[in-house]
């Protein structure tokens, strides 16, 4: 009897899933087998499904074209196969498909609209209470933020003592009660006193992980999950390579049908003690196999780069390195790697006692600026010292700092950037000058941006026939001044002051 769950009809780049029952006895995790095929007119794809407990199975698809599809589901987690017929439809206004690379050095949803990336970090925010959650998801519904970094495994680090609301394996944890300020470094990775079984998955963990993927879709955000990460107590780190092959290939037949999944294999891979080069490459060969869709793929570093040139990392996902530059060297990046630059972490908005996590609101702003005239995509981090230790860079919440604000504004002059984006060109040595860029322009479009530099005055020329609207823009103070129409060679008056940008546009 073919007994599956399914709905009839389904948005293009939505998430079409089939439910099955099957077999529960011995270890669904690993025992049994189950994959589904579906057949559009356009594309043929095979993936994955897997187990979500009580005798339960999914298979999770996402059409990348309208029409009729068919599907078959089997495998030896049943005796019976399954299939059925549905319909792709006509995506929603909201729904623009997968982001992808787009002109070497930028980012495109699928049906062609611009994305312009402006993240942040939240590493464990969907592990705290519920209400903590929800502030966090109010705050984002009111930000600019169109991305976001967070973990898929709970962390152990400064600020992080607290035990998650659930962890991905069945099992307990150590007695979290004999962790202090004091003494939590000696846990860093120790299994000691957890009992998980790193082959049995807590599906609830998932289901909830799941969730908190569509509510950022709902919200117009692109989830960069964290698969793996050092900062640990509970053993997830240095779990062997079967259990790291079988954890990353049931994640991929969980999420990997949602838009808005990044991969990010790792936050600072350089930190695990347990991984070798090859762990990541065999990481990279499993996602490159089993995702079908080809999301977007980077690993992050403490302090040396990955090799970003590796043909299966999409974009490039950087830590500064130096103290003072960051932003500064998207142009060398740029040219080294030929790829999307994405700054994910530049320091972090706060007062707390390490120096990735003390910097001013404006000297975020100004990176972040620094970063887009580049042609880079910069992202946030604030960490405000708290009496509860809620910090947003782990645990979501509230912001308090002054740049998000400020990101309002500078994401409104992003999106009215003529696709696909900006590039670097050659200025006065006290400026950041960008163009678009595009081989062959067909845009007018300048924006010059002083940084800490505080001109009262600037002269351009760029031809004598284009008729040029020149507006002085106050990055910090959020103002726009419209200093009329120019044409030859012209005078922009300045008001001496700190983080002004100049944008200049050709007349139609």
């Amino acid at each position: 009897m073919n007994i599956c769950k399914f709905n009839e009809t389904v948005e293009k780049w939505d998430v079409f899933e089939v439910e099955v029952p099957g077999k529960s006895d011995g270890n669904p995790f690993t025992d049994y087998t189950i994959r589904g095929t579906f057949r559009g007119k356009e594309e043929t794809r095979t993936v994955d499904g897997f187990y979500d407990g009580d005798g339960v199975y999914r298979v999770r698809f996402m059409p990348s074209f309208e029409g009729e599809y068919t599907f078959t589901v089997e495998g030896s987690f049943s005796e019976e196969k399954h299939s059925g017929t549905f319909q792709a439809v006509e995506p929603s206004p909201d729904n623009h498909g997968m982001v992808r690379v787009s002109h070497t050095y930028h980012f495109a949803y699928e049906d062609g609209t611009p994305y312009y990336s402006i993240g942040t970090t939240c590493y464990v925010w969907e592990l705290q209470a519920e209400e903590l959650q929800k502030k966090t998801l109010e705050t984002l519904k009111d930000s600019a933020f169109n991305k976001i970094r967070f973990c898929i495994f709970p962390k152990h680090y400064d600020y992080n003592l607290g035990e998650p609301i659930s962890y991905p394996y069945e099992g307990t944890p150590m007695d979290s009660s004999v962790l202090t300020k004091e003494n939590f470094k000696e846990y860093d990775g120790c299994p000691e006193g957890n009992h998980f079984d790193y082959k049995r998955f807590n599906v609830k963990h998932f289901q909830h992980i799941d969730d908190c993927i569509r509510k950022l879709m709902e919200l117009g955000i692109q989830a960069d999950l964290i698969v793996m990460h050092p900062y640990d107590r509970w053993g997830f780190s240095e779990m062997s390579p079967e259990c790291d092959d079988l954890y990353w290939k049931y994640l991929i037949a969980r999420v990997g049908a949602f838009r808005n999944v990044w991969w990010a294999l790792a936050n600072e891979y350089d930190l695990f003690p347990k991984k070798t080069l090859e762990d990541w490459e065999r990481y990279a060969r499993i996602i490159c196999e089993k995702d079908v869709y080809s999301h977007l793929r980077s690993i992050h570093n403490c302090r040396p780069f990955y090799d970003h040139s590796r043909p299966w990392i999409t974009h490039c996902s950087i830590q500064r390195q130096d103290l003072y530059k960051g932003a500064e060297l998207v142009n060398e990046w740029r040219e080294r790697y030929r790829k999307p630059i994405v700054l994910d972490e530049i320091a972090y908005e706060g007062n707390i006692q390490h120096g990735w996590g003390n910097i001013s609101g404006q000297e975020m702003v100004r990176r972040f600026w620094e970063a887009f005239c580049r042609g880079g995509y910069p992202g946030h981090g604030e960490t405000y010292m708290n009496k509860d230790d809620i910090l947003w860079w782990s645990h979501g919440g509230e912001l308090h700092g002054e740049s998000p604000e400020r990101f309002k504004f500078m994401k409104k002059i992003m999106d009215e950037t003529p696709a696909p984006g900006l590039r670097p060109m050659a200025g006065e040595w006290d400026e950041v000058a960008a163009e678009v860029d595009e081989s062959v322009p067909s845009h007018k479009y300048y924006l010059f941006y002083y940084s800490f530099m505080r001109p009262s005055f600037r002269d351009y020329y760029f031809d004598d026939e284009t008729e040029y609207e020149v507006e002085v823009i106050d990055t910090w103070n959020m103002t726009i001044e419209n200093q009329g129409i120019h044409k030859g060679k012209f005078r922009v008056q300045l008001p001496g002051r700190e983080y002004m940008a100049v944008r200049i546009r050709g007349v139609k």
